[in-house]
């Protein structure tokens, strides 16, 4: 599956951008949602997210890259949004927030940063219905991929086997054509890419290419 990332849009023209994605062979529209604290960056709320919300036909997979994000779970939801995820570092009370947002009536996801091990959700991983790696750090788009994330995909993948987790595994940053068909011999999903898609002289053919992987 793949999931474009909104983060590397023309936000001169998202009507453009939203109309070419709509026909595109994605599956669901990234969302990264940053703040300034948890991640170096501020990248846009919820005024702007809910014209993207009206004009997007697709499923919305919304990355919360904040400080306390069940605080705004009544806010994704009322996006439209398909799957609300947060940051393991940011959620002491991970299972809590997780049933926040199904109770919400969303999928619920978890991310790990790069340094952040898969082991610490032993417990959490039959609860959650997706997890994201992120592949680079978190803040920034156009980033390099980190070639070690291969390594924690294969560690994610077995420690879902054995919780018995129905999880999908999403992956998040540097991801093109070279780096996607790693991941997916890895065991990944669903694939993220900003850079590589909305710079694309055709985003939609790139679209294209990484679904064919």
């Amino acid at each position: 599956m793949i999931s474009p990332s909104l983060l590397s849009a023309n936000f001169a023209n998202l009507e453009a951008e939203m109309k070419w994605f709509n026909q595109s062979s994605a599956d669901w529209l990234h969302i990264d949602v940053m703040d300034g604290v948890f991640v170096p960056n501020i990248s846009f709320g919820f005024p702007v997210l809910k014209h993207v919300a009206r004009i997007c036909q697709k499923p919305l997979d919304v990355h919360m890259m904040i400080v306390q994000p069940e605080k705004f779970v009544d806010e994704v939801k009322a996006l439209g949004a398909y799957l609300m995820n947060v940051h393991y570092e940011t959620c002491p009370h991970l299972h809590r927030v997780v049933g926040q947002i199904h109770e919400a009536g969303m999928k619920a996801g978890v991310t790990l940063n790069p340094a952040t091990p898969v082991s610490v959700l032993e417990d959490i991983a039959a609860d959650v219905d997706l997890i994201l790696l992120m592949s680079v750090n978190p803040g920034f788009g156009g980033q390099k991929f980190i070639p070690h994330t291969l390594e924690k995909v294969e560690k994610l993948r077995q420690l879902l086997n054995r919780t018995g987790s129905k999880a999908l595994i999403e992956v998040d940053g540097g991801v093109n054509l070279e780096t996607g068909r790693l991941l997916k011999a890895a065991g990944a999903d669903v694939l993220v890419a900003g850079n590589y898609i909305f710079s694309a002289p055709d985003p939609a053919k790139a679209c294209e290419a990484l679904s064919a992987l």
